[in-house]
């Protein structure tokens, strides 16, 4: 979560423009109708400093350094000479990779972890690329056409202003999927870049492999069939047969240097945060803590924690919703009178009242509402940090939820507390660290070394890319998350 403002990515729509796209069967160039070179420029530039300010760039020189010298190998034989590539690491956990209008490629901090070598990593880059190259973003951005990359739970089909002003609707990330056929072109490309740049290609297939395997774990985790809303897939739309497509046309290439360089790989990402860093806050158990801010608080048992880069979002099976965010406003107020004429934007609030938590000065209210066609109470709460600057808890609560749930969420809310200097101290993101498996090392062994409560096994096979069956070879460097 990142704290005390939200941003958005607006895509130009600038449409009735003429340029010319690539064909990869042919090689011929093809007439499309979208925004111009000199306009994806100026989009990127603008639209890259929104992803800088909401994620935040990944402050580690090393790895900033190591995946740029590789994107501008992959980038060095692409058709579009005219681009000048700026190659981003944003501090996120999500799994993603991206491009803007203008040669803007971002890769996450949470997708280097999942990548097993510098090929994976240059087919990743080289994919995105070839969007770039094929013009898909500047399509995607001129059709005007956006999705949500954000959970938006609460601004689902709600049919009440207030719910509307309570959840911020329209507060999300933005951004469109990219078609099949658009997909199928940026593998092409990324593949040829790939080959070009003397690496693997077969290890674009591979690392699909291994986002399937992430993916099918993360929903398992979540208990549903659905992965986490922003992930690879969710922007890099998957089908059954592309990874097959994939491996077919990699082995169409001759022979080339094949360069893989796992080991080289691994030695660059060991020591990187795993899951949420310092600065935007992490989740442990289910508490949430931002050392950097030096707060805490906790949510009940049963309820599934998510941090967001704008909020923390919590879900019951039962179907409440705990929303956790940040808002600031231009001069000092009373946390009452902020959440009526500011956050609520002068609605009446029945039975507002001021309180106290943990000593510092709150208002709460609560009030009826219908969310995704359910009847709900929704509680809200604004906490007072400075004298302008104000948390947030928004509670779903479906209509006639036991005693049990409306005390747990009471004791949410009361849990929210500043952090002691000790714990801001101690308490520390988890990092990935490779171990070099001994001789009598197995998954069991290894696994047992992370901090994680459940499923230790499970997540080491899925960092490490192992199948089910899968042994460690001792000599062999691997992944682990250390504390």
């Amino acid at each position: 979560m990142r704290l005390f403002g939200k941003f958005f990515l607006i895509g130009a729509a600038v449409m009735g423009l003429s340029a010319c796209t690539l064909n990869p069967a042919t090689g011929e160039k093809q007439f499309t109708a979208f925004m111009s070179p000199q306009q994806e420029v100026a989009v990127g530039a603008q639209e890259h400093a929104k992803i800088i300010q909401l994620f935040g760039a990944y402050d580690n020189p090393a790895v900033t350094s190591y995946v740029r010298s590789v994107g501008e190998r992959v980038a060095r034989n692409t058709e579009r000479g005219d681009v000048d590539y700026t190659f981003t690491v944003l501090d996120t956990p999500m799994v993603n990779a991206f491009a803007l209008p203008g040669g803007y490629v971002y890769i996450s901090r949470g997708l280097l972890q999942q990548a097993n070598s510098e090929a994976e990593l240059a087919a990743v880059l080289g994919h995105e690329i070839g969007h770039i190259t094929g013009r898909h973003s500047a399509e995607r951005y001129s059709r005007g056409v956006l999705t949500t990359l954000g959970a938006g739970i609460l601004a689902a089909a709600t049919d009440s202003n207030t719910v509307a002003q309570a959840a911020g609707i329209g507060s999300d990330l933005y951004i469109k999927s990219y078609s099949r056929g658009q997909e199928h072109q940026a593998d092409d490309l990324g593949l040829r870049y790939l080959y070009n740049a003397g690496y693997e290609p077969e290890a674009m297939a591979s690392f699909l492999a291994n986002l399937d395997q992430y993916t099918a774990f993360e929903a398992r985790l979540s208990g549903t069939d659905q992965p986490m809303p922003f992930n690879y897939f969710s922007t890099h739309p998957q089908t059954s047969d592309r990874i097959a497509e994939v491996v077919d046309a990699a082995r169409a290439y001759p022979d080339n240097e094949r360069l893989i360089r796992r080991e080289e790989y691994l030695q660059t990402i060991d020591g990187i945060v795993y899951g949420d860093s310092e600065r935007h806050g992490f989740i442990r158990g289910q508490t949430f803590y931002h050392p950097a801010m030096g707060f805490t608080f906790s949510v009940p048992r049963g309820f599934r924690l998510v941090n967001q880069p704008d909020q923390v979002v919590a879900v019951s099976d039962g179907g409440a919703v705990i929303v956790f965010d940040a808002a600031q406003t231009p001069s000092a107020m009373e946390p009452l009178t902020y959440m009526q004429q500011v956050w609520m934007q002068g609605e009446s609030l029945d039975a507002a009242e001021q309180v106290l938590i943990n000593g510092l000065p709150a208002a709460t209210a609560a009030f009826d509402a219908t969310v995704n066609g359910r009847p709900m109470t929704l509680r809200i709460v604004a906490i007072q940090w400075s004298p302008n600057r104000f948390f947030r808890l928004q509670m779903a609560i479906p209509r006639g939820a036991s005693g049990g749930l409306v005390e747990d969420l009471k004791r949410t809310t009361y849990s929210f507390r500043k952090l002691s200097d000790e714990e801001k101290r101690t308490i520390r993101p988890w990092k990935i660290d490779i171990v070099t498996a001994g001789a009598g090392d197995t998954v069991s062994s290894l696994a047992a070394r992370m901090p994680f409560d459940d499923l230790k096994e499970e997540r080491f096979r899925v960092l490490n890319a192992l199948s089910a069956s899968e042994r460690v070879v001792p000599g062999r460097a691997y992944k682990i998350v250390v504390q």
